[in-house]
């Protein structure tokens, strides 16, 4: 029988993030017999944490949940976290020697873009490197040219939406290195949304009389709920009734409930903090809301689709394939102006989306999780 191929993969935590919930379905997927798996979390956190498979070792840095305030109590726990990652960071035969216990890796594997500079200073020179890009970071300003360009380090430089790829091949500078791109769809387990979706709600939160529009996904500003709160907000001054929905933690979750208690709108702007099964408040509400400043491809809108609700969505990368140009759902302008436009038309004229229930009807997804996953083996296969 042929030697397992070795391969590390590095994460910052297994929090209730899209890139965290894919590479996870990822793992659930592979064969043990073939791969030897070492998952090296900087953080052993995280409500994913119990669906990676047994037969994955998964190492960490530190332990413990996320610290995301400043409370003195916390202060020092947070310093020696920062201060021990930063070291390890920039002296990285320490971690090769004491965390990885010097073993030698086929393949090392950033499960996200902030995980660059972590594969690449990397003291196996013999390693083949692959980074999975999960966001458009043309929209997030510390990526300069210049910082896209380190990217071109890698082996292999996935790529999970149309407008990455364009991103990366601009700039590429020759064909070996647009070689290096390639564009693999998220794994996405259908069967289990729409399984899991017929299951009861577990918190009772929808006010019958009022349309409900329902967002998912990590709280923190590139998620754009504060625009949400805002839109919602005038909407109802405006005498439009309606209920706006938040599942997801993170970060931003303390700020989002002042901002939605300065606006005066606690009592219809739900915010339910994490859900292990969101997907009955998506068949429960009447529409799904995108209200993202940036994505990458957002795995949320593959579950929305899935589940044939009607969508309203910013044009944000990955919005318009998954939408096909808005075939599939209403694309907005990626502003407050244009979630307050597009939740409006849904108020005063909810009859207009009949015509993409009618596409969404008989649609099926152009992609599945078995040839995703084919396809990521493929490449580590290759390698």
């Amino acid at each position: 029988m042929a030697e397992k191929k070795k391969i590390l993969i590095r994460i910052g935590s297994l929090r209730h993030g899209g890139a965290e919930k894919v590479l996870v379905t990822f793992l659930k997927n592979l064969p043990e017999n073939i791969y030897e798996i070492d998952l090296l979390l900087n953080l052993y956190s995280g409500k994913y944490l119990s669906e990676v498979p047994k037969w994955i070792n998964v190492i960490y840095l530190n332990k413990g949940e996320m610290i995301t305030t400043n409370r003195v109590q916390d202060l020092p726990e947070k310093a020696y976290r920062v201060v021990y990652q930063k070291i390890l960071k920039k002296f990285p035969d320490f971690l090769y020697q004491i965390k990885l216990k010097r073993k030698v890796y086929d393949i090392e594997f950033a499960a996200i873009h902030g995980m660059r500079d972590e594969i690449l200073d990397s003291p196996l020179l013999s390693s083949k490197k692959i980074i999975w890009i999960h966001n458009d970071l043309s929209k997030i300003t510390s990526y300069t040219p210049k910082e896209i360009r380190k990217f071109f380090g890698f082996d292999v430089i996935m790529v999970i939406s149309e407008k990455i790829k364009d991103l990366f091949l601009h700039h590429a500078k020759d064909d070996f290195e647009r070689a290096k791109i390639k564009k693999i769809s998220n794994p996405l387990d259908t069967e289990m949304i729409l399984s899991q979706a017929e299951e009861p709600l577990s918190t009772s939160v929808f006010k019958e009389h009022l349309p409900s529009f329902i967002s998912v996904g990590t709280v923190f500003p590139q998620k754009g709920f504060d625009r949400l709160a805002r839109v919602h907000k005038k909407l109802l001054d405006e005498g439009f009734l309606h209920q706006i929905i938040i599942i997801g933690d993170g970060y931003d979750f303390q700020n989002l409930k002042t901002l939605t208690a300065e606006l005066g709108v606690e009592k219809t702007f739900s915010m339910l903090g994490f859900c292990d099964n969101p997907y009955p408040y998506f068949i429960k509400a009447d529409y799904f809301v995108l209200s993202s400043r940036y994505e990458g491809f957002p795995t949320v809108l593959s579950e929305a689709i899935a589940l044939k609700k009607n969508i309203i969505a910013t044009e944000v990368s990955g919005a318009g394939e998954l939408l096909q140009n808005g075939e599939l759902g209403l694309m907005v302008e990626n502003s407050e102006e244009g979630i307050y436009l597009g939740i409006k038309k849904a108020l005063e004229n909810p009859e207009s989306f009949a015509v993409y229930q009618q596409k969404l009807k008989d649609y099926e997804m152009p992609f599945n999780l078995q040839n995703s996953v084919a396809k990521i083996r493929e490449i580590l296969d290759s390698l």
